[in-house]
This record gives structure tokens, C-alpha cells and sequence, in this order.
């Protein structure tokens, strides 16, 4: 073969597999979006009767459910109403009225709720006769929500969710962890989880995160920082070990903290998503302000996130 024949011939054959090379690209870009799916995760509404929140809530809700390209779903990670642990029957059922009426008009998706610990009933109210009420701790929540239970999975395209309680009662207050019977359903839960599935775990307070660590302003006396048993799971290292047995948990996702941080931690992302509310409706909170986050799931386990500022004009996605 003369030089010029040789250089022609690699020319085509550079240029073939460059075709190839694009062919498969473009078959892996269109097998990636036609398989996946948006979720709009909020968290952290803290609705109640007053004006500003109503008024935040709704434009949160039409603004999810505006987007171009709708969501498939929404999750709810908790704190729906501003507060029931310390408020009376008459102040919670108001809070949830409003909730209900504006998730009726303003909400066309499906939602799958997680409990947060501003909607558990009672734990800080002084009167002890309401523990023998029927809607007393979270049976009002998982009643109002039509949830199956206070934790429970659910499964889309091959993905499975698996929605858990994080807020257990410690002398009144609450502390950050799964309960015995929790994570005995929670190890049954993975074992049983198909291996092609991958599988994203949601719950109302982190399970790893850094932005726990920057909730308060100041630190301890000594410099230490501060990191309160409410703010970050006291389990973690004990959920962290039961995970590594399963490469297919591909994604955390949590609220509660009211800021936004991604932790990518032994192969897993622990995503907290903002809050609805900001600083609790007085608008941001340390630079983060009312938001929302919009995810969409991959059929090759990967997940992208966008955090949408929803007072914003609308972001045609």
C-alpha cells in the first residue's frame, strides 16, 4: 500500500469509528433522557393562617406545577404546617385546613409525604390528656397526608423510594434516628430490593450532612462546633454501614436544616434541599433563599439536581 492509499484508508476508517463513537454517544444521550423522570422535591413549608405563608405555599405550588416539563411527582419531605408539637387541637387543625385548602387548588400532582418534626402533634403541649387522643404524636399527620404509614416505599420506572420517619420522641422534645422497629423494616426493606433497582432513601432530617454543622451562628464556648442530636441523625454511622451492602442506594434526600448542600459520601449523594419557607418566611436564610429542588432521575442510577428559586420568574424547564 502506497502512503497516499494508506493515509486515505485511515482517514475513513478514523473517521468510521468516529461515526461509531457518535452513534453510541448519541443512543446513550437518548436512552439516558428518554428514561428519565422529574421529581420536584419541597420541604419545609411551614404553612399557617397567616397571609405571607399562604401567599408563599401557592406561588411554591404553581410554580412546580408550571414547569414545562412536568414533574412526575412530588415529594414532601416534612414540616407541611409551622408547628403542631406545641400547639392545641384548635391551632393545629386550623394549620391544616390551610394546607389542604391550598394543596387542593393550587396542586395537580401526585404527592408522597415524608413526617417532619413540626408535624407531630402534641409532644410539647403541657396537657397530658391529649396522649389518649386518636390524632395524638403522628397519627394526625399520616392521617391528614392518606399516608400508608409513617414510613413505606414506593417504586417508579427502576427506581425504588423508600420514604422513612426520622423524628422520635425524647422527653418531649425529639431526637434524629430510626427507631428499632423502623430500621428492622428498613434492613428487610434492601434485602428484599430487587438488585436492578436502584434505590433512592428520603427522609425529613439528614442522615449525613454538612450544613448541619452551619445551622447555628455561633459555636460552643470551647470552639467546638455545634452539632445538636436534632439537626443530624445520631445514627448515621450505624445507617452508613448498613448502606455499604448496597451499591444500588444511589441518592439521599432530607430537608430540615432550611439550607442546601450535596455530600458525596462512599458513593452516595446526601442531598439537603433548602426549604420552602426560607428563614420562615422572612426571606432567606444564611444566603439561601425559598426554593425548591428539581431532580430527575436516570436509568443509569445517576441523579441531577437543580435548586429553583420559585420567587423568581418562571424558569421555562
Amino acid at each position: 500500500m502506497n502512503r497516499r492509499n494508506f493515509i486515505r484508508t485511515s482517514t475513513l476508517l478514523t473517521g468510521a469509528t468516529a461515526g461509531v463513537s457518535n452513534i453510541f454517544q448519541s443512543s446513550e444521550s437518548k436512552l439516558k433522557s428518554d428514561t428519565s423522570f422529574k421529581v420536584a422535591f419541597i420541604t419545609d413549608i411551614h404553612v399557617k393562617t397567616d397571609e405571607i405563608s399562604q401567599t408563599g405555599m401557592r406561588k411554591a405550588l404553581k410554580h412546580v406545577n408550571s414547569l414545562r416539563n412536568k414533574p412526575s411527582f412530588i415529594i414532601n419531605g416534612g414540616d407541611s404546617i409551622m408547628d403542631a408539637l406545641a400547639a392545641n387541637k384548635t391551632e393545629t387543625q386550623s394549620q391544616w385546613d390551610v394546607w389542604n385548602k391550598i394543596m387542593e387548588e393550587e396542586n395537580k400532582l401526585q404527592v408522597y409525604h415524608c413526617i417532619g418534626n413540626h408535624d407531630v402533634w402534641g409532644w410539647q403541649v403541657k396537657d397530658e390528656s391529649i396522649k389518649s387522643d386518636p390524632l395524638y404524636d403522628k397519627n394526625w399527620v399520616i392521617s391528614n397526608h392518606k399516608m400508608p404509614a409513617r414510613y413505606y416505599s414506593f417504586e417508579k420506572n427502576n427506581w425504588l423510594f423508600i420514604v422513612l420517619d426520622s423524628t422520635q420522641e425524647n422527653e418531649g422534645g425529639y431526637i434524629a434516628r430510626f427507631d428499632e422497629e423502623q430500621f428492622t423494616w428498613l434492613e428487610k426493606e434492601l434485602a428484599s430490593a430487587p438488585k436492578d433497582k436502584f434505590i433512592c432513601i428520603v427522609s425529613h432530617i439528614p442522615i449525613i450532612s454538612f450544613c448541619s454543622a452551619m445551622f447555628f451562628d455561633d459555636m460552643l464556648p470551647n470552639g467546638d462546633w455545634k452539632l445538636s442530636r436534632v439537626l443530624l441523625h445520631v445514627d448515621a454511622r450505624r445507617i452508613k454501614n448498613l448502606f455499604k451492602a448496597y451499591p444500588n442506594i444511589k441518592v439521599c434526600l432530607s430537608g430540615h436544616i432550611h439550607l442546601q448542600d450535596e455530600v458525596n459520601y462512599l458513593g452516595i449523594k446526601y442531598l439537603c434541599n433548602g426549604a420552602i419557607s426560607g428563614k420562615w418566611w422572612k426571606g432567606s436564610f444564611q444566603d439561601f433563599p425559598p426554593a425548591y429542588a428539581l431532580l430527575d432521575f436516570h436509568n443509569d442510577g445517576t441523579i441531577d439536581r437543580e435548586m429553583i428559586c420559585y420567587d423568581l420568574p418562571l424558569n421555562a424547564k
